[in-house]
Protein backbone atom coordinates (compact mmCIF):
# COMPACT_ATOMS: atom_id res chain seq x y z
CA UNK A 1 0.00 0.00 0.00
CA UNK A 2 1.58 3.46 -0.68
CA UNK A 3 2.11 6.20 1.51
CA UNK A 4 -0.11 9.53 1.41
CA UNK A 5 3.94 10.76 0.41
CA UNK A 6 4.38 8.07 -2.16
CA UNK A 7 0.44 8.58 -3.84
CA UNK A 8 0.89 12.16 -4.12
CA UNK A 9 4.18 11.57 -6.13
CA UNK A 10 2.55 9.11 -8.35
CA UNK A 11 -0.34 11.54 -9.62
CA UNK A 12 1.96 14.17 -9.91
CA UNK A 13 4.12 11.38 -12.55
CA UNK A 14 0.54 10.97 -14.36
CA UNK A 15 -0.02 14.40 -15.06
CA UNK A 16 3.11 15.18 -15.71
CA UNK A 17 3.19 12.01 -18.26
CA UNK A 18 -0.41 13.10 -19.33
CA UNK A 19 0.47 16.33 -20.33
CA UNK A 20 3.91 15.11 -21.95
CA UNK A 21 1.61 13.22 -24.16
CA UNK A 22 -0.88 15.58 -24.45
CA UNK A 23 2.39 17.86 -26.26
CA UNK A 24 2.56 14.95 -28.88
CA UNK A 25 -0.87 14.79 -30.64
CA UNK A 26 -1.50 18.13 -30.20
CA UNK A 27 -0.18 21.54 -31.39
CA UNK A 28 2.00 23.12 -29.39
CA UNK A 29 0.69 26.61 -30.26
CA UNK A 30 -2.77 27.43 -31.14
CA UNK A 31 -2.69 29.36 -34.42
CA UNK A 32 -4.25 32.82 -34.43
CA UNK A 33 -5.72 32.43 -37.48
CA UNK A 34 -8.25 34.97 -38.16
CA UNK A 35 -12.00 33.67 -39.43
CA UNK A 36 -12.86 36.76 -41.40
CA UNK A 37 -10.54 39.63 -42.56
CA UNK A 38 -12.22 43.21 -42.08
CA UNK A 39 -11.86 45.45 -45.53
CA UNK A 40 -9.02 47.42 -44.27
CA UNK A 41 -6.65 44.52 -42.82
CA UNK A 42 -7.63 42.74 -46.17
CA UNK A 43 -6.41 45.58 -48.54
CA UNK A 44 -3.38 46.28 -46.44
CA UNK A 45 -2.18 42.81 -46.52
CA UNK A 46 -2.37 43.11 -50.33
CA UNK A 47 -0.11 46.12 -50.44
CA UNK A 48 2.16 45.74 -47.59
CA UNK A 49 3.19 41.85 -48.42
CA UNK A 50 2.90 42.55 -52.41
CA UNK A 51 6.05 43.91 -54.38
CA UNK A 52 6.65 45.75 -57.97
CA UNK A 53 4.63 43.99 -60.18
CA UNK A 54 6.76 42.16 -62.77
CA UNK A 55 7.15 40.38 -66.14
CA UNK A 56 6.07 36.91 -67.47
CA UNK A 57 5.99 35.20 -70.83
CA UNK A 58 2.21 34.59 -71.09
CA UNK A 59 -0.89 35.99 -69.37
CA UNK A 60 -2.60 32.69 -67.67
CA UNK A 61 -6.10 33.38 -67.34
CA UNK A 62 -6.79 30.03 -67.71
CA UNK A 63 -4.53 27.09 -66.91
CA UNK A 64 -2.83 24.99 -68.60
CA UNK A 65 -2.63 21.72 -66.27
CA UNK A 66 -5.85 19.40 -67.33
CA UNK A 67 -4.67 16.88 -64.79
CA UNK A 68 -4.29 19.64 -61.73
CA UNK A 69 -6.75 17.86 -59.92
CA UNK A 70 -5.39 13.99 -59.89
CA UNK A 71 -3.11 14.67 -56.88
CA UNK A 72 -6.05 15.84 -54.89
CA UNK A 73 -6.49 12.36 -53.29
CA UNK A 74 -2.60 11.62 -52.47
CA UNK A 75 -1.96 15.44 -50.92
CA UNK A 76 -4.93 14.64 -48.72
CA UNK A 77 -3.24 12.34 -46.92
CA UNK A 78 -0.44 14.64 -45.84
CA UNK A 79 -2.06 18.05 -45.52
CA UNK A 80 -4.71 18.46 -42.70
CA UNK A 81 -7.04 20.95 -42.77
CA UNK A 82 -6.84 24.33 -41.17
CA UNK A 83 -3.63 25.16 -42.43
CA UNK A 84 -2.20 27.96 -44.56
CA UNK A 85 -2.17 27.75 -48.61
CA UNK A 86 -0.10 29.05 -50.89
CA UNK A 87 -0.44 29.18 -54.91
CA UNK A 88 0.25 31.00 -57.97
CA UNK A 89 -2.11 31.70 -61.06
CA UNK A 90 -5.40 32.25 -61.51
CA UNK A 91 -8.48 29.69 -60.46
CA UNK A 92 -7.16 26.74 -60.28
CA UNK A 93 -6.31 27.13 -56.89
CA UNK A 94 -9.66 27.58 -55.92
CA UNK A 95 -10.09 23.82 -56.24
CA UNK A 96 -7.11 23.41 -54.05
CA UNK A 97 -8.52 25.39 -51.25
CA UNK A 98 -11.70 23.76 -51.52
CA UNK A 99 -10.11 20.19 -51.45
CA UNK A 100 -7.70 21.17 -48.81
CA UNK A 101 -9.76 23.33 -46.26
CA UNK A 102 -6.63 25.90 -45.55
CA UNK A 103 -8.10 28.36 -42.74
CA UNK A 104 -6.48 31.15 -45.32
CA UNK A 105 -4.63 31.00 -48.62
CA UNK A 106 -2.33 33.44 -50.63
CA UNK A 107 -1.76 33.60 -54.12
CA UNK A 108 1.55 35.06 -54.87
CA UNK A 109 2.24 35.86 -58.55
CA UNK A 110 5.01 38.11 -60.16
CA UNK A 111 2.01 39.37 -62.60
CA UNK A 112 -0.62 42.64 -61.09
CA UNK A 113 -2.76 41.09 -63.52
CA UNK A 114 -3.21 37.92 -61.78
CA UNK A 115 -4.15 40.34 -58.63
CA UNK A 116 -6.51 41.70 -61.00
CA UNK A 117 -8.27 39.05 -62.09
CA UNK A 118 -8.28 37.38 -58.31
CA UNK A 119 -10.16 40.57 -57.91
CA UNK A 120 -12.69 39.72 -60.36
CA UNK A 121 -13.30 36.36 -59.39
CA UNK A 122 -13.79 37.61 -55.90
CA UNK A 123 -16.35 40.15 -56.92
CA UNK A 124 -18.58 37.46 -59.16
CA UNK A 125 -18.47 34.80 -56.01
CA UNK A 126 -19.37 37.47 -54.13
CA UNK A 127 -22.42 38.65 -56.30
CA UNK A 128 -23.65 35.47 -57.66
CA UNK A 129 -25.73 33.09 -55.53
CA UNK A 130 -24.87 29.86 -57.37
CA UNK A 131 -22.73 28.28 -60.59
CA UNK A 132 -25.35 29.32 -62.92
CA UNK A 133 -25.36 32.73 -61.85
CA UNK A 134 -21.48 33.08 -61.63
CA UNK A 135 -21.40 31.82 -64.89
CA UNK A 136 -23.40 33.92 -66.45
CA UNK A 137 -21.44 36.89 -65.25
CA UNK A 138 -18.36 35.68 -65.75
CA UNK A 139 -19.31 34.86 -69.38
CA UNK A 140 -21.73 37.62 -69.90
CA UNK A 141 -24.39 35.44 -71.16
CA UNK A 142 -27.55 35.39 -69.69
CA UNK A 143 -28.87 32.49 -67.86
CA UNK A 144 -30.20 29.65 -69.97
CA UNK A 145 -33.45 28.04 -68.43
CA UNK A 146 -33.01 24.32 -66.72
CA UNK A 147 -30.16 24.61 -64.80
CA UNK A 148 -29.62 24.81 -60.84
CA UNK A 149 -27.75 24.09 -57.56
CA UNK A 150 -28.28 19.89 -58.41
CA UNK A 151 -27.34 20.39 -61.97
CA UNK A 152 -23.47 18.58 -63.22
CA UNK A 153 -20.61 20.66 -64.02
CA UNK A 154 -21.38 18.78 -66.97
CA UNK A 155 -25.30 20.36 -67.21
CA UNK A 156 -23.86 23.61 -66.58
CA UNK A 157 -21.19 23.83 -69.16
CA UNK A 158 -23.86 22.38 -72.33
CA UNK A 159 -26.15 24.53 -71.33
CA UNK A 160 -24.51 27.82 -71.53
CA UNK A 161 -22.56 26.30 -75.49
CA UNK A 162 -24.34 28.04 -77.72
CA UNK A 163 -25.15 31.18 -75.54
CA UNK A 164 -24.34 34.08 -77.41
CA UNK A 165 -22.54 37.00 -75.16
CA UNK A 166 -24.28 40.15 -74.34
CA UNK A 167 -22.75 43.54 -74.13
CA UNK A 168 -25.35 45.15 -71.93
CA UNK A 169 -24.73 42.34 -69.37
CA UNK A 170 -21.00 42.84 -69.41
CA UNK A 171 -21.60 46.48 -68.84
CA UNK A 172 -23.61 45.33 -65.87
CA UNK A 173 -21.39 43.20 -64.47
CA UNK A 174 -18.37 45.29 -64.79
CA UNK A 175 -20.57 48.24 -62.79
CA UNK A 176 -21.39 46.00 -60.28
CA UNK A 177 -17.88 44.78 -59.84
CA UNK A 178 -16.75 47.93 -59.35
CA UNK A 179 -19.13 48.92 -56.84
CA UNK A 180 -18.82 45.69 -54.80
CA UNK A 181 -15.07 45.99 -54.68
CA UNK A 182 -14.85 49.89 -54.18
CA UNK A 183 -17.89 50.95 -52.38
CA UNK A 184 -18.76 47.86 -50.59
CA UNK A 185 -15.85 46.75 -49.62
CA UNK A 186 -13.58 49.82 -49.63
CA UNK A 187 -10.60 48.77 -51.97
CA UNK A 188 -8.83 51.73 -53.29
CA UNK A 189 -7.87 50.41 -57.10
CA UNK A 190 -6.42 52.20 -58.94
CA UNK A 191 -7.08 53.24 -62.86
CA UNK A 192 -4.67 50.61 -63.88
CA UNK A 193 -6.35 47.46 -61.44
CA UNK A 194 -10.24 48.27 -63.17
CA UNK A 195 -8.62 48.45 -66.60
CA UNK A 196 -6.96 45.00 -65.88
CA UNK A 197 -10.60 43.49 -64.84
CA UNK A 198 -12.34 45.03 -67.52
CA UNK A 199 -9.92 43.25 -69.41
CA UNK A 200 -10.45 39.78 -68.03
CA UNK A 201 -13.84 39.92 -67.89
CA UNK A 202 -13.93 40.72 -71.39
CA UNK A 203 -11.89 38.05 -72.56
CA UNK A 204 -14.00 35.41 -70.83
CA UNK A 205 -16.92 37.45 -72.70
CA UNK A 206 -15.58 37.06 -76.12
CA UNK A 207 -14.00 32.91 -74.97
CA UNK A 208 -16.66 32.05 -72.44
CA UNK A 209 -16.54 28.45 -71.80
CA UNK A 210 -14.02 27.93 -74.62
CA UNK A 211 -11.07 30.30 -73.32
CA UNK A 212 -7.84 28.93 -72.73
CA UNK A 213 -3.98 29.22 -71.78
CA UNK A 214 -3.42 30.32 -75.50
CA UNK A 215 -6.38 32.60 -75.86
CA UNK A 216 -10.48 31.60 -77.37
CA UNK A 217 -10.23 27.64 -78.69
CA UNK A 218 -12.69 28.47 -81.14
CA UNK A 219 -13.60 31.91 -83.56
CA UNK A 220 -16.39 33.52 -81.78
CA UNK A 221 -18.48 34.15 -84.74
CA UNK A 222 -21.84 33.26 -84.36
CA UNK A 223 -23.48 30.49 -82.22
CA UNK A 224 -22.13 27.22 -84.30
CA UNK A 225 -18.72 28.63 -83.35
CA UNK A 226 -19.79 27.77 -80.07
CA UNK A 227 -18.31 23.93 -80.29
CA UNK A 228 -14.68 22.60 -78.94
CA UNK A 229 -12.30 22.40 -81.16
CA UNK A 230 -8.91 20.48 -80.74
CA UNK A 231 -5.82 22.01 -78.82
CA UNK A 232 -3.07 21.28 -76.63
CA UNK A 233 -4.67 23.75 -74.18
CA UNK A 234 -7.61 22.68 -72.24
CA UNK A 235 -10.28 24.91 -71.86
CA UNK A 236 -12.07 26.39 -68.87
CA UNK A 237 -14.68 24.20 -69.59
CA UNK A 238 -12.10 21.54 -70.03
CA UNK A 239 -10.98 22.33 -66.31
CA UNK A 240 -14.49 22.67 -64.48
CA UNK A 241 -15.63 19.22 -65.88
CA UNK A 242 -12.35 17.24 -65.10
CA UNK A 243 -12.10 14.57 -62.59
CA UNK A 244 -9.61 13.67 -59.98
CA UNK A 245 -8.68 10.00 -61.84
CA UNK A 246 -10.66 8.65 -59.29
CA UNK A 247 -13.98 9.84 -61.02
CA UNK A 248 -15.10 12.54 -58.77
CA UNK A 249 -15.26 15.81 -60.27
CA UNK A 250 -13.39 17.94 -57.16
CA UNK A 251 -13.45 21.44 -59.37
CA UNK A 252 -14.87 24.44 -57.24
CA UNK A 253 -17.68 24.32 -59.88
CA UNK A 254 -17.83 20.50 -59.95
CA UNK A 255 -20.89 21.01 -57.30
CA UNK A 256 -23.13 23.14 -55.64
CA UNK A 257 -21.44 22.44 -51.92
CA UNK A 258 -17.83 22.93 -53.71
CA UNK A 259 -19.05 26.60 -55.12
CA UNK A 260 -20.60 27.11 -51.53
CA UNK A 261 -17.69 26.54 -49.55
CA UNK A 262 -15.57 28.92 -52.15
CA UNK A 263 -17.77 31.42 -51.97
CA UNK A 264 -17.78 31.67 -48.29
CA UNK A 265 -13.97 31.37 -48.36
CA UNK A 266 -14.37 34.98 -50.57
CA UNK A 267 -17.12 36.37 -48.60
CA UNK A 268 -15.01 36.70 -45.22
CA UNK A 269 -11.93 37.60 -47.45
CA UNK A 270 -9.40 34.76 -46.69
CA UNK A 271 -8.18 34.91 -50.14
CA UNK A 272 -5.09 37.35 -50.43
CA UNK A 273 -3.70 38.15 -53.97
CA UNK A 274 -0.50 39.52 -53.71
CA UNK A 275 1.88 40.27 -56.10
CA UNK A 276 5.51 38.84 -55.94
CA UNK A 277 8.78 37.17 -56.94
CA UNK A 278 8.98 33.62 -55.45
CA UNK A 279 12.97 34.48 -55.31
CA UNK A 280 11.90 37.94 -54.48
CA UNK A 281 13.26 40.07 -51.19
CA UNK A 282 9.64 40.67 -50.01
CA UNK A 283 6.38 38.82 -50.53
CA UNK A 284 7.33 35.32 -49.50
CA UNK A 285 9.14 36.25 -46.55
CA UNK A 286 6.25 38.62 -45.94
CA UNK A 287 3.80 36.11 -45.96
CA UNK A 288 6.11 33.74 -43.92
CA UNK A 289 6.51 36.18 -41.03
CA UNK A 290 2.61 36.63 -41.16
CA UNK A 291 1.95 32.93 -40.80
CA UNK A 292 4.49 32.88 -38.24
CA UNK A 293 3.12 35.52 -35.74
CA UNK A 294 0.28 33.43 -36.00
CA UNK A 295 1.48 30.33 -34.56
CA UNK A 296 0.42 28.94 -38.16
CA UNK A 297 1.98 26.25 -40.55
CA UNK A 298 2.11 26.94 -44.29
CA UNK A 299 0.81 23.24 -45.22
CA UNK A 300 0.45 23.42 -49.08
CA UNK A 301 2.02 25.53 -51.48
CA UNK A 302 0.85 25.15 -55.34
CA UNK A 303 3.80 25.96 -57.44
CA UNK A 304 2.88 25.16 -60.77
CA UNK A 305 6.03 25.03 -63.12
CA UNK A 306 7.43 28.49 -61.81
CA UNK A 307 10.91 26.55 -60.93
CA UNK A 308 11.70 25.88 -64.55
CA UNK A 309 11.52 29.76 -64.98
CA UNK A 310 13.68 30.38 -61.84
CA UNK A 311 16.03 27.98 -62.98
CA UNK A 312 16.39 29.14 -66.40
CA UNK A 313 16.93 33.38 -64.54
CA UNK A 314 19.83 31.75 -62.13
CA UNK A 315 17.49 32.65 -58.80
CA UNK A 316 16.06 29.56 -57.78
CA UNK A 317 18.37 28.91 -54.80
CA UNK A 318 16.71 32.58 -53.19
CA UNK A 319 13.67 31.00 -53.99
CA UNK A 320 14.68 27.93 -51.70
CA UNK A 321 15.89 30.68 -49.08
CA UNK A 322 12.44 32.10 -49.33
CA UNK A 323 10.86 28.97 -48.59
CA UNK A 324 13.19 27.76 -45.68
CA UNK A 325 11.96 31.35 -44.00
CA UNK A 326 8.66 29.71 -44.15
CA UNK A 327 6.84 27.91 -40.84
CA UNK A 328 6.50 24.44 -42.33
CA UNK A 329 6.40 20.89 -40.37
CA UNK A 330 6.94 17.24 -41.80
CA UNK A 331 3.55 17.33 -43.68
CA UNK A 332 3.65 21.17 -45.29
CA UNK A 333 4.05 19.75 -49.27
CA UNK A 334 4.87 21.01 -52.54
CA UNK A 335 2.77 20.77 -55.69
CA UNK A 336 3.94 20.92 -59.12
CA UNK A 337 3.58 20.61 -62.77
CA UNK A 338 5.76 19.22 -64.99
CA UNK A 339 5.39 19.52 -68.55
CA UNK A 340 6.61 17.31 -71.50
CA UNK A 341 9.23 15.88 -69.63
CA UNK A 342 7.98 13.10 -67.02
CA UNK A 343 5.87 10.16 -67.00
CA UNK A 344 2.36 9.89 -66.17
CA UNK A 345 -0.48 7.26 -66.58
CA UNK A 346 -2.67 9.97 -67.60
CA UNK A 347 -2.40 10.90 -70.86
CA UNK A 348 -1.83 15.15 -70.74
CA UNK A 349 1.46 16.44 -71.20
CA UNK A 350 1.05 18.02 -67.71
CA UNK A 351 1.95 15.71 -65.24
CA UNK A 352 1.43 16.83 -61.89
CA UNK A 353 4.03 16.10 -58.73
CA UNK A 354 3.76 16.36 -55.33
CA UNK A 355 7.04 16.89 -52.78
CA UNK A 356 8.02 16.99 -48.91
CA UNK A 357 9.22 20.72 -48.46
CA UNK A 358 11.56 20.29 -45.53
CA UNK A 359 13.04 17.17 -47.38
CA UNK A 360 13.90 19.13 -50.53
CA UNK A 361 14.91 21.98 -48.37
CA UNK A 362 17.54 19.52 -46.66
CA UNK A 363 18.70 17.72 -49.36
CA UNK A 364 19.19 21.65 -51.08
CA UNK A 365 21.51 22.91 -48.02
CA UNK A 366 23.45 19.12 -49.10
CA UNK A 367 24.47 20.07 -52.39
CA UNK A 368 21.66 17.76 -53.94
CA UNK A 369 19.51 20.07 -55.66
CA UNK A 370 21.52 21.19 -58.30
CA UNK A 371 19.31 21.65 -61.82
CA UNK A 372 15.39 22.05 -62.77
CA UNK A 373 15.81 17.87 -63.41
CA UNK A 374 16.70 17.46 -59.73
CA UNK A 375 13.88 18.76 -59.09
CA UNK A 376 11.78 17.53 -61.17
CA UNK A 377 12.93 13.84 -59.76
CA UNK A 378 12.67 15.00 -55.46
CA UNK A 379 9.18 13.56 -55.60
CA UNK A 380 7.31 12.64 -52.06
Amino acid sequence: MKTPRALAFALVRAALLSAALAVVVAPSVRADLPNRIPDRDYWKLVEDLSEPNGFFRSENLVSNEDTFQVVIPRVLTFVKPGGVYLGVGPDQNFTYIVALQPRIAFIVDIRRGNLQEHLMYKALLELSLDRADFLSRLFSRPRPPGIGPASTADDLFNAYATVEPSQNLFNDTRVAIGDLLMRKHGFPLSAEDIAGIDYVLGSFRSGGPYLSYAGIAVPPVGPAAYAPRGSRYPTYQDLQTATDGEGLNRAYLGTEENYRTLKRFQERNLLVPIVGNFAGPKALRAVGDYVRSRGATVTAFYLSNVEQYLFGDGIWPDFAENVARLPIDESSTFIRSCFNNCQSPFPSRAVMQIDSMPRLLQDYREGRIRSYVDVLSHVR
